[in-house]
């Protein structure tokens, strides 16, 4: 995906749900707060946005979404790309995220205007998840060095209610990338 692209289902989001603010919850999220031309490939190969709506508490927006640009709509036939309508709990993000979301805003986002989960919290929930395309769009993100591995290792300390055994395979995971004793001094 493009931030073009991005920007286009920005658009078309807050035109079906009347609702300007937009959550941009998935691995797309990157595209508004990192450089298009600085992204490794696997930070940009998905062609759905996940989005989400502050206020939406039946979920009745993130379904219009699903129904009118989603996965096999026409707007998904036509354009190649599709938005996912999810909730804001859809992911498992750290204590502060809404702290951190970075404004994506211009005229080609109008009427709607996107809030991106900052990077290193993106990486964060998408190791939550776990699954192996999840921790390739991590790694890529740490290898390209626009993730600092300290940064997501205090985040993953930030993390509320997580299972004991993930938070060990998180912290597992990320440890690989930290330097170890023998580097420091």
């Amino acid at each position: 995906m493009r931030r073009a692209e991005l920007e286009h289902v920005l658009r078309a989001t807050a035109r079906i749900v009347e609702d300007r603010n937009v959550l941009i919850i998935g691995s797309q999220s990157v595209l508004g707060t990192i450089p298009e031309g600085d992204l490794p490939l696997e930070a940009t190969a998905s062609m759905e946005v996940d989005v989400a709506f502050f206020d939406d508490p039946d979920d009745q927006k993130s379904d219009q979404i699903d129904a009118f640009i989603g996965e096999f709509s026409p707007f998904h036939e036509t354009f190649g790309y599709y938005a996912q309508g999810v909730s804001v709990s859809t992911a498992v993000l750290p204590d502060g995220w809404r702290d951190r979301l970075v404004l994506v805003e211009s005229d080609n986002t109008q009427p709607g205007r996107g809030y991106a989960l900052e990077p290193h919290d993106c990486v964060v929930s998408k190791l939550v998840a776990g699954r192996e395309k999840d921790t390739k769009f991590a790694d890529a993100l740490l290898r390209a060095g626009l993730v600092r591995p300290d940064v997501v290792a205090e985040r993953i300390e930030l993390l509320a209610d997580v299972h004991p055994l993930v938070m060990k395979r998180l912290r597992d995971w990320i440890a690989a990338y930290q330097p170890g004793p023998e580097a420091v001094g």
